[in-house]
């Protein structure tokens, strides 16, 4: 085989096997493409920016990463955040994402209840693994007793929602005039008239206790319903 035969033998050998690389690396490629996504713009801190600053533009940068990569909520364009503050420290390098800049929502004041309710706080003898905020209880007390008139336990409110509670331990459990037991703090959905009533019942009563109610049990009917010793 002559020198020039064997140079055209050899370099359309070096075409083919270029080819051949060029498409196998095409493929990988295109496969690693398919597992990370394509590229994405993602905005970072090109220097700190301290919690309540206002964003500036030059402490903004711009990387390409993965789709696969890119933190959630991540911003891609850098205007978006120009002149918004930010919520918390921002170091510099960090991946900037939608909950770390902006104007946090202004949170109304006042105590979780509707329009006309009130919330009352009670410390009550109670099952503390069962008046748990969200439960619903009737509320029973346990008047003073006089010389004059024997005991009595009173149904006082029916189907109140409990807000909060929180089970008292060590001297603060001691709380209360009653018979001995758990006890409770809780913080119940009331009207105006209840509040300033549990009020009264707790300086003048004996004890609350909570009673509480399954779940789904709305009814009414025996509020005012009272017990005297002597009956069975």
């Amino acid at each position: 085989m002559s020198r020039r035969r064997r140079a055209l033998v050899l370099g359309g050998l070096a075409l083919v096997l270029g080819g051949l690389a060029a498409f196998n690396v095409a493929g990988r490629e295109a496969a690693l493409e398919r597992r990370v996504g394509g590229l994405v713009d993602v905005v970072v801190a090109h220097e700190p920016i301290g919690a309540g600053q206002r964003v500036p533009e030059r402490a903004l940068a711009v990387r390409r990463v993965p789709e696969r990569f890119a933190p959630r909520s991540a911003i891609g364009d850098p205007q978006q955040l120009v002149g918004q503050r930010a919520r918390v420290p921002i170091p510099a390098g960090s991946d900037l994402t939608a909950g770390m800049i902006g104007e946090e929502e202004p949170r109304p004041a006042g105590a979780p209840v509707r329009r006309g309710e009130r919330v009352a706080q009670v410390v009550a003898l109670a099952a503390p693994q069962l008046v748990v905020a969200g439960s619903r209880v009737d509320v029973l007390v346990t008047p003073e007793p006089r010389a004059d008139l024997p005991g009595a336990a009173l149904l006082a409110l029916e189907d109140v929602e409990v807000i909060a509670a929180t089970e008292l331990t060590g001297d603060d459990a001691s709380v209360g005039k009653g018979a001995p037991g758990p006890r409770v703090a809780a913080s119940l959905r009331v009207t105006l008239r209840q509040a300033v009533y549990l009020a009264a019942v707790q300086d003048f009563a004996r004890e609350l206790r909570l009673l509480p109610r399954a779940i789904g049990d709305r009814s009414r009917g025996r509020g005012g319903l009272r017990m005297m010793p002597e009956l069975p």
